[in-house]
């Protein structure tokens, strides 16, 4: 018997999609399935991304749901390139799955706004700042998967850099304490800062600093990113990193929360302008 595939990352949204759509159809998957003739099963298996859905069967969903001509169409380009396999999957050897799967999600969002509470975004970090982080992870990593890690996060970053539609519109809150901890000392610092005072210059890239004295943050249990998909979905996902793992989460009512409290760290931050000269004076001497 052929290996099973997992199913991809676009896949996944499709699935995601699809059971969007039929939720705002206000159908249930035993209704959809008795006015098409299909089994319940078949109905969970493609929801749940087991099974890819096939064109046919995708223009079958869609016409039950009332989907327009636009929304096929986007979702047929989807179901086409479901299959395709992206660059960090030659690495998940070296990567957790939860991990694998955010790396993904990166890749196919259009724009990605975080709050970072403890360390640099792995959009920013430095190789040096990067490998740190990773051994310092809290967790076993096998010596041969850090150089790995530092390799992924260095190709994540490739996105900030290209030109036109493909780039990523990235918005980040960082914590001054994220400016502040030692982080492999000052030399590790003095690049890291510096870094990040030339990637806040991007047109793509906003960085704000969120200082001490803008008191406790709405966000106070921490680092959180909301990755948003305007190409291929409408709805936005936030992702919650763990020690060895990671949380998603996909309920509007819940992602509308956490997109208010990134609204007010952002109005509680320095603006852009403040926020470069902050991260200036905050470069360590060495």
């Amino acid at each position: 018997m052929p290996e099973q595939r997992a199913p991809s990352v676009r896949g996944r949204l499709l699935a995601r999609e699809l059971r969007r759509l039929r939720g705002a159809a206000a159908l249930t998957g035993e209704a959809v399935a008795a006015q098409l003739g299909w089994s319940s099963a078949k109905i969970s298996r493609i929801e749940t991304a087991v099974s890819p859905v096939t064109i046919p069967d995708l223009r079958k969903l869609l016409a039950l749901y009332g989907s327009t001509d636009a929304e096929v169409q986007r979702l047929e380009v989807m179901a086409r390139t479901s299959r395709e396999r992206g660059w960090w999957e030659l690495y998940t050897e070296a990567l957790i799955p939860e991990y694998a799967t955010y790396i993904g999600l990166e890749a196919e969002a259009t724009s990605l706004r975080s709050y970072d509470a403890l360390v640099m975004h792995g959009l920013l970090q430095t190789e040096e700042y990067a490998r740190v982080v990773i051994k310092g992870a809290g967790i076993q990593v096998f010596p041969g998967d850090v150089e790995r890690r530092v390799q992924v996060r260095r190709l994540r970053q490739e996105r900030l850099l290209e030109a036109g539609d493909s780039s990523l519109e990235f918005c980040a809150v960082l914590d001054e304490t994220v400016l502040r901890r030692q982080v492999g000392g000052p030399e590790v610092m003095r690049n890291q800062l510096e870094h990040i005072a030339e990637m806040a210059v991007l047109p793509n890239v906003t960085l704000q600093v969120l200082e001490f004295s803008a008191g406790a943050p709405p966000a106070s249990s921490g680092s959180f990113a909301i990755l948003s998909f305007s190409h291929v979905m409408p709805s936005d996902t936030v992702y919650i990193d763990l020690i060895d793992s990671g949380v998603y989460i996909e309920n509007e009512r819940d992602v509308y929360r956490y997109a208010l409290a990134f609204n007010d760290l952002r109005s509680r931050a320095l603006d852009p302008d403040d926020s470069l000269d902050f991260i200036k004076r905050a470069i360590p001497s060495v």
